[in-house]
């Protein structure tokens, strides 16, 4: 027996039945004005799923009169995407193609690269869409000829009148009485972080075992564990990133593991993955130079392992971190640094420093400690400091190993 999901029978045909997205598809909505004023473009949207990237790009190519073919990048292929592309050459394409690859970021860099020369000669228009953050996971070429549009979690408010259009609309499919408070109807929207298609579907489900009432017992065991990787006010899981960094930047373990079991609960197991790596050498840094190789391993052992199991891993990378000291030093030395680069300074390079045409280098591991001194930086930066020894035991240990060959050498002078 076929059925077709409440959620893809309610899916909007225009930008004013979209729940939630005011500032892409709202009356002032970027996304809206580019089509008003015929402007259609290659495009990136990134987002949690179920928030209406799909059904946006379903809408623009159909006001835009162009043929919408669609593809998912964990299934397709370059034979896909060359099929589709063939298409602009008959009948089928002559308004032009619009492509929607959801899942972008599953697409290696040589698929991505193949992208290109079909969206530059103008055969295909690309929206791509993805779950994760477009600027690590898109190659950087398509991202500089796309847009990026982020889609945000719907609010439990802006998700319960389409609650409430979905149970008429049973009602009348079924011939049907079935009711629901508008407490049930809210407590569906906050179970779902903010994803319509969820919530949709945890009414229909309801809707089934329901005997005239959807009650908050039958909300409660269709939905047991989830809690979301959002919060009741719709806040990215970005959010969450950062309060999970703060934390671990913090030293406080009790509210670093919260925020990782918040994030887990969701089921987002890539983004704690990639943060924890970044807070091992941002934050804990050289005072625990052994936290980065550590927090690696936790993360490769959780990839390995999956939800529910992968918890265990990152908790003793998020406690350990949390707990170790603390050293920025590293990652400030390197801004000021890129500072300078930005300024355009460092371009007189030393000529003793550059291959080995030029000469005048000396070979420090031909002196005592193997250091001696001479000029490294370039001329326009000759005795500039970037680095500064910060005041933990590991840090102030390497200071007074630097403090004393530089000692060494000024006794032997």
């Amino acid at each position: 027996m076929e059925h077709q999901p409440l959620a893809d029978k309610l899916r909007p045909t225009c930008f004013d039945e979209i729940v939630g997205q005011p500032h892409l598809v709202g009356k002032n909505g970027i996304l809206r004005r580019m089509l008003e004023s015929n402007r259609v473009s290659n495009m990136i949207f990134f987002g949690p799923p179920g928030i209406g990237k799909t059904t946006a790009a379903n809408i623009i190519a159909r006001a835009s009169g162009l043929t919408f073919y669609q593809l998912n990048a964990t299934t397709a292929s370059l034979a896909d995407v060359k099929e589709i592309a063939a298409s602009s050459s008959n009948v089928f394409g002559s308004n032009g193609i619009l492509l929607y690859l959801d899942e972008i970021q599953y697409f290696n860099r040589k698929q991505q690269q193949s992208l290109l020369s079909y969206m530059e000669d103008g055969r295909i228009i690309l929206i791509a869409a993805t779950t994760e953050n477009p600027y690590l996971y898109v190659y950087s070429a398509i991202l500089s000829r796309s847009s990026v549009f982020e889609f945000k979690p719907v609010k439990p408010e802006e998700i319960v009148p389409a609650l409430t259009r979905a149970l008429r609309i049973l009602n009348e499919e079924f011939h049907a009485s079935v009711t629901a408070d508008d407490e049930i109807l809210m407590s569906i929207a906050n179970s779902c972080g903010g994803d319509v298609r969820r919530a949709l579907t945890i009414l229909e489900n309801a809707y089934y075992v329901s005997e005239g009432r959807i009650t908050e017992e039958s909300i409660h065991t269709l939905t047991p564990s989830f809690n979301g990787i959002f919060d009741r006010n719709g806040d990215v899981h970005y959010d969450l990133m950062s309060c999970l960094q703060k934390s671990i930047r913090g030293s406080d373990p009790d509210a670093a593991v919260f925020y990782l079991a918040k994030m887990l609960a969701g089921g987002d197991l890539l983004s704690p993955c990639r943060r924890l790596q970044v807070i091992a050498s941002e934050d804990v840094g050289l005072a625990y130079p052994m936290a980065s190789v550590i927090t690696r391993a936790c993360v490769e052992s959780a990839k390995d392992l999956g939800l529910p199991e992968a918890a265990i891993p990152l908790a003793n990378a998020v406690v350990m971190l949390a707990t170790a000291p603390k050293s920025n030093s590293a990652y400030l030395a390197y801004n000021a640094a890129a500072a300078d680069v930005s300024r355009g300074m460092g371009l007189d390079l030393p000529s003793h420093m550059r291959g080995p045409n030029y000469e005048g280098y000396v070979y420090p591991h031909d002196f005592p400690h193997h250091f001696t001194e001479q000029q490294y930086l370039p001329n326009d930066l000759k005795g500039k400091h970037y680095y500064t020894f910060a005041d933990n035991k590991t840090e102030q240990a390497a200071k007074q190993y630097y403090d004393m060959i530089r000692s060494e050498l000024g006794k032997s002078k």
